[in-house]
C-alpha cells in the first residue's frame, strides 16, 4: 500500500485567545510546521482539545487548516468520539471540507469490546471514502485495540493506518507481524519514536513537533536514510524535552511551550488549566537544553 504519509505528522495544538480559537496564531503555527519539514498535519486530534469545542468550531478549524496548508502537506482531521453515528457524520463533514484522511480514536467511556470496535470502525468507513487511521490510546479511553482486532479491520478495509499510543512494544510488534504492509503504523508517543521505527512504524503523529518540527522530523528522516546512529543521538538529546512535555496532561505543557516561543497564548479550555510556576521553569530549562529556546 502507499503510505498515508511517511515521516512526521504534527498533532496540532489549537491556539485560543480570550476563549475563542485563534486562527491567526494557527496559521503561523502551520507555516512554522511546514517550514520545519513536517510531512502532514493533524487538526482536532486530542492535542487540539476537540472535546471542549462545538462541532461548528471543529469544522471551522478543519476548513482553515485545509486552506492554509494549500496542498503543501496532507491534512488529517480528528473525528473521534464515543457515539458511532456522530463520528460518521463528522467524517462526512470533514471529507466535504477537503481533508486527506481521518484520525479516529477508539470510543471512550462506553468501553466497548473488540467486536464493538470492529463494528464502530466498519460503520464509519461505510460512510466515507477517506482513509481512516485508528487511534489506540488506552490510557485515555479505557479501551485497548488488540492486534487481532487491528488485523480484522485491515482485512475488512475499514482502516488504512494505526496511531499506536500504548506503551506495550510487544503488542505493537504483534500488530506489525499480523498486518505487515497492509497497515501504516504511526508512533503516538514521542518518547517511543525510535523503538517504534525499529519495529516498522512509518513515522509518528507527534506532540513535540508543535515546538520542534525540524528536530523531531529529522529523527525519522535520518532513520529512513539509514543514519541510525545519528537518529539515536538526536532522539536521546530530545528525551528530557519529551518528558517535560508530558509532565502534565497533554496539551497543557506543549501549549505552554508554544507560548514561550511566542506562537500562541498559554491558554487552554476547562477542565484543563494552564501550566504555571515551577513546571514552567522546568519546561523552559528543558527547551533551552534542547536548543529550542
Amino acid at each position: 500500500m502507499s503510505d498515508l504519509f511517511k515521516g512526521t505528522c504534527t498533532a496540532l495544538i489549537t491556539p485560543f485567545a480570550d476563549g475563542k480559537p485563534d486562527t491567526v496564531a494557527l496559521g503561523n503555527i502551520i507555516d512554522y510546521q511546514i517550514k520545519g519539514g513536517i510531512n502532514a498535519l493533524a487538526v482536532c486530534g486530542t492535542t487540539g482539545e476537540p472535546s471542549t469545542m462545538t462541532d461548528e468550531e471543529q469544522q471551522e478549524l478543519i476548513s482553515y487548516t485545509v486552506q492554509k496548508a494549500a496542498g503543501r502537506v496532507p491534512v488529517i482531521a480528528g473525528v473521534g468520539g464515543n457515539c458511532t453515528e456522530h463520528v460518521a457524520q463528522m467524517a462526512q463533514r470533514a471529507q466535504a471540507l477537503g481533508v486527506d484522511a481521518l484520525l479516529c480514536v477508539t470510543p471512550y467511556y462506553n468501553k466497548c469490546n473488540q467486536d464493538g470496535l470492529v463494528a464502530h470502525y466498519a460503520h464509519v468507513a461505510s460512510k466515507t471514502s477517506l482513509p481512516i487511521i485508528a487511534y489506540n490510546v488506552p490510557s485515555r479511553t479505557g479501551v485497548n485495540m488488540l492486534p487481532q482486532t487491528v488485523a480484522r479491520l485491515c482485512r475488512l478495509g475499514a482502516i488504512k493506518g494505526l496511531k499506536e499510543a500504548g506503551t506495550d512494544m510487544g503488542q505493537l510488534a504483534r500488530t506489525v507481524a499480523l498486518c505487515g504492509d497492509d497497515l501504516a503504523v504511526y508512533c503516538g508517543n514521542d518518547d517511543l519514536l525510535l523503538p517504534c521505527l525499529a519495529l516498522g512504524a512509518r513515522g509518528s503523529i507527534s506532540v513535540a513537533s508543535n515546538i520542534a518540527p525540524a528536530m523531531v522530523s529529522q529523527i525519522a528522516d535520518m532513520f529512513f536514510l539509514g543514519n541510525i546512529a545519528q537518529a539515536r543521538k538526536l532522539f536521546c538529546r530530545l528525551l528530557p524535552l519529551f518528558g517535560a512535555l508530558f509532565a502534565d496532561v497533554n496539551p497543557i505543557p506543549v501549549k505552554a511551550a508554544a507560548s514561550l516561543l511566542g506562537l500562541c497564548r498559554n491558554e487552554v479550555r476547562l477542565p484543563l488549566t494552564p501550566l504555571a510556576g515551577d513546571a514552567i521553569a522546568n519546561l523552559r530549562q528543558k527547551m533551552s537544553e534542547a536548543g529550542i529556546l
